[in-house]
C-alpha cells in the first residue's frame, strides 16, 4: 500500500500509546481516521487533537472483546467515509499473574479477550469490506516482542500474543493464496512508553480479581517493572513510523531492531527449538 491521502484508517485501542500515535500518523498522511478505544474522555481527546490538527477523524467507543461491537464500529466507517483501507487491530492489556498455578482465571479471560479475540473480531467485521472493495488495503495486528519470547510470571499476556501472531500470519497465508489486495503486517513493539503498565483502569468488573487476600509478591514485583521499563521505552511515534514503513514495504514482521535484548531473546528461542533442547530464560535489558 503507497497511497494514503483520502483513505480512511481504522485503529483501536487509539486514545493513548501506540494506537493514537498511529491515528495521528494516518491524518498526518491526510487520511481519514476511524479511532476507537474503550475508555472513551480519553477517546475523545485524541480524536479532537486530529480534528484541531485539520483532520478528518471521528470517534467510537468501543470494547473490542465484545464482536457486536466491531460490527458496529465497521457500520459507523462506512457511514462515515465509504470505506476501509488499514486496519490497526491495536488494542491491548496487560496483567501481571504472577505463577500460572496462581494466575486468577479473570487475568486469561481478559487479556485473551483484548489481545487475541480483539483481533479475531476486527478482522471479521472488516476483512469482508476490504474483500469486496477490491482496492489496495493493509492490515496491521499488534502482538508484541512477548509474541517470539516467553517469560515468566506473565503467562496469560505472552499467551495472548503468541495467539496474536499465529493469527497474523495464518491470515497473511489466507490472503496471500486468495491473491487479495490486502497487505498483513504484525507489530512487535519492545518496551514502549504508554500506559499499559495501568490497564488495570479499563478492566471490565466482570472479571475483576477476586483474590482471597493473601499476598502475591511475584505479582507486584512485576507489575512494578512494567511500570518502571515502560516509562523508559520507545516513545510511540517510533512504533507508528515503523509500522508504516512496513506498510509501504508490504514487509508482514515488524521487530525491535536488531541486537537489542528482545530480538536476542527471541534468537535464543528459535535456537532452542532448531536443536530441540530445554528452553533457555534469556532476559532483556531496559534499553532496547
Amino acid at each position: 500500500m503507497q497511497e494514503f491521502a483520502g483513505k480512511t484508517a481504522i485503529v483501536t485501542g487509539a486514545a493513548s500509546g501506540i494506537g493514537r500515535a498511529l491515528a495521528e500518523k494516518s491524518a498526518s498522511l491526510s487520511m481519514n481516521v476511524v479511532l476507537a478505544d474503550v475508555e472513551g474522555d480519553a477517546l475523545r481527546d485524541a480524536t479532537r487533537a486530529i480534528r484541531e490538527a485539520g483532520g478528518q477523524a471521528i470517534d467510537v467507543v468501543t470494547d473490542v472483546s465484545q464482536p457486536d461491537a466491531l460490527l458496529a464500529l465497521a457500520e459507523k466507517t462506512l457511514d462515515a467515509f465509504g470505506g476501509a483501507h488499514l486496519l490497526c487491530n491495536n488494542a491491548g492489556v496487560f496483567a501481571a499473574g504472577g505463577p500460572i498455578w496462581e494466575t486468577p482465571l479473570a487475568d486469561f479471560e481478559w487479556q485473551f479477550g483484548v489481545n487475541s479475540m480483539g483481533i479475531v473480531h476486527g478482522l471479521r467485521a472488516f476483512v469482508p469490506i476490504m474483500l469486496d472493495q477490491d482496492e489496495e488495503a493493509h492490515i496491521v495486528n499488534t502482538a508484541s516482542m512477548a509474541a517470539v519470547t516467553t517469560c515468566p510470571m506473565s503467562s496469560g499476556y505472552y499467551a495472548s500474543k503468541h495467539a496474536a501472531l499465529s493469527m497474523s500470519e495464518t491470515l497473511y497465508h489466507e490472503l496471500t493464496q486468495r491473491e487479495s489486495k490486502i497487505g498483513v503486517s504484525v507489530l512487535c513493539p519492545e518496551l514502549v512508553d504508554t500506559r499499559i503498565g495501568a490497564a488495570e483502569r479499563n478492566r471490565p468488573a466482570g472479571l475483576k480479581r477476586e483474590d482471597d487476600g493473601e499476598e502475591h509478591p511475584e505479582r507486584g514485583l512485576v507489575e512494578q517493572a512494567i511500570r518502571q521499563f515502560t516509562a523508559a521505552g520507545a516513545p510511540p511515534s517510533v512504533l507508528a513510523d515503523r509500522v508504516f514503513d512496513a506498510v509501504r514495504e508490504s514487509r508482514f514482521y515488524i521487530l525491535s531492531p536488531a541486537g537489542a535484548g528482545w530480538r536476542r531473546a527471541c534468537e535464543a528461542r528459535l535456537d532452542d527449538i532448531r536443536s530441540e533442547q530445554n528452553p533457555r530464560f534469556v532476559p532483556t535489558t531496559t534499553n532496547d
